[in-house]
């Protein structure tokens, strides 16, 4: 699977999912069960690199600033969800964190406090091989997560205006009256 058929894949997934995470997961999981084993294993390969490649400590910290709060799981699963918003949103945001806070949903949730997250997105590949050979996908090679060494305090509010502006102006100022 080429790195344009497993976001092609996602956007399908999104265009009959009602754009909710957990219904484009599931329509992912649907998606990819229809293809031959060796697709559903390309898809994992493919998702296992947009991890690695998103594994950014000032990604991390947006994940932080929105949901207020991020544990590595947390993180994990928010990335998951950001996988389900489809490849320029999370292209966009692997490169340049804050402009998560362009997005409307982003935006409505520094007032509803809504959380972002969809671990069904990252057990899409698994859940897709599953169906189709009632047998587990094959462990996958490791890819190498990049070192967190520029791990800054995701509390210390002038750090994360300094890193973060935009998103600092929605999550860590109080709402405007």
């Amino acid at each position: 699977m080429r790195t344009d058929d497993f976001w092609q894949l996602i956007d399908s997934a999104r265009s009959g999912g009602g754009g909710e995470p957990d219904a484009v997961a599931a329509r992912t999981v649907a998606l990819l069960a229809e293809l031959p084993p060796e697709e559903i294993v390309g898809y994992a390969e493919h998702q296992r690199r947009v991890l690695a490649a998103s594994y950014r400590v000032d990604l991390w910290g947006a994940a932080y600033l929105i949901n207020g709060g991020a544990s590595d799981d947390g993180f994990e699963y928010f990335r998951g969800w950001l996988m389900t918003q489809g490849r320029a949103v999370f292209a966009r945001a692997v490169s340049d964190p804050d402009s998560l806070a362009e997005l409307p949903k982003v935006r409505a949730a520094s007032l509803s406090g809504e959380e972002f997250e969809c671990e069904d997105m990252l057990a899409a590949p698994w859940e897709a091989y599953r169906r189709a050979t009632a047998s587990d996908l094959p462990a996958p090679e490791a890819v190498p997560e990049p070192d967190l060494n520029d791990f800054w305090d995701f509390d210390d509010e002038e750090e994360a205006r300094r890193r973060l502006p935009k998103l600092a102006a929605l999550f860590v100022e109080p709402p405007a009256e």
